[in-house]
């Protein structure tokens, strides 16, 4: 809060985007495989971390957040129903129908990275096996590429992998093409049956698959072409998010503004 104070500018509140199975009626992070976390009680967290905020800070899933992000802030309102894909170290989705998050009965909706792509394949940190992630998530697609996986420290440096990759694939690097033509066929491949499950109006790539686009895309296309053709006239098309990596971030602040519009008594003096 001291950036904003220093504009003479007040916090009205905050929301954190965890990427992980979240139970939002207890407050839980129930898993986060990436984080290594387990039944995390992140509502208390931040009541003790924030406790003089005029709304309380919240918490939402990070894929729901870029999904929303991509209603309110990109072109996600002129596609109607769209599946973002949120894609980082794992692989979220946020699936969006009528203007509202599709969530399920438990809040869980949209782990992509965690269908099946290779039955049998790689272990995967949530404890099966073959998951999407494994084949199409960032630290996969390095591998492939034979580039060093992301740590904590090279994923903030500008620099870093993903910018080395993309450095690869502008030399046209047939080993750095080849892990995005794999990523894709598998993304492409999952996300088919998604498309025949939701019937969404476009799939938007986020993420780190925003700024591969243009060498991830054509084989998620070709893809969906082959799996999802079958009960359409034509499949959905697949775009470039604009917001890439500060997707969770915008739509983080977004639900804070939506809060604020529809309950405006919570920032008057007690």
């Amino acid at each position: 809060a001291a950036a904003p104070a220093g504009q003479g500018l007040n916090v009205a509140g905050a929301t954190v985007a965890v990427p992980g199975l979240l139970d939002r009626e207890n407050g839980l992070v129930r898993r986060a495989p990436n984080l290594g976390w387990t039944d995390v009680p992140v509502s208390t967290l931040l009541r003790d971390a924030l406790p003089d905020l005029p709304i309380p800070a919240g918490h939402d899933n990070e894929a729901n957040l870029a999904a929303l992000a991509e209603l309110w802030f990109g072109d996600g309102a002129r596609h109607g129903g769209f599946i973002h894909v949120s894609g980082e170290i794992g692989i979220g989705a946020g699936i969006v129908m009528d203007g509202q998050v599709l969530r399920g009965t438990h809040g869980f909706a949209g782990e992509l990275g965690h269908l099946i792509a290779e039955p049998g394949g790689a272990p995967c940190t949530c404890g099966g096996r073959g998951c999407l992630e494994q084949s199409a998530g960032q630290d996969a697609i390095l591998r492939a590429a034979g580039l060093p996986a992301v740590t904590a420290t090279t994923a903030a440096k500008p620099d870093g992998p993903i910018k080395a990759l993309i450095a690869l694939l502008e030399r046209s690097d047939p080993r750095a093409l080849a892990a995005l033509d794999g990523a894709g066929r598998a993304l492409g491949a999952t996300l088919a049956s998604a498309v025949n499950l939701v019937d969404p109006g476009a799939i938007v790539l986020g993420g780190i698959f925003s700024p591969l686009a243009p060498w991830i895309r054509p084989a998620v296309e070709a893809a969906l072409a082959e799996g999802g053709g079958s009960l359409r006239t034509e499949v959905p098309p697949v775009v470039a998010s604009e917001l890439a990596g500060n997707a969770a971030v915008l739509g983080a602040a977004g639900v804070v503004i939506e809060r604020v519009i529809g309950h405006p008594a919570l920032l008057l003096p007690s």
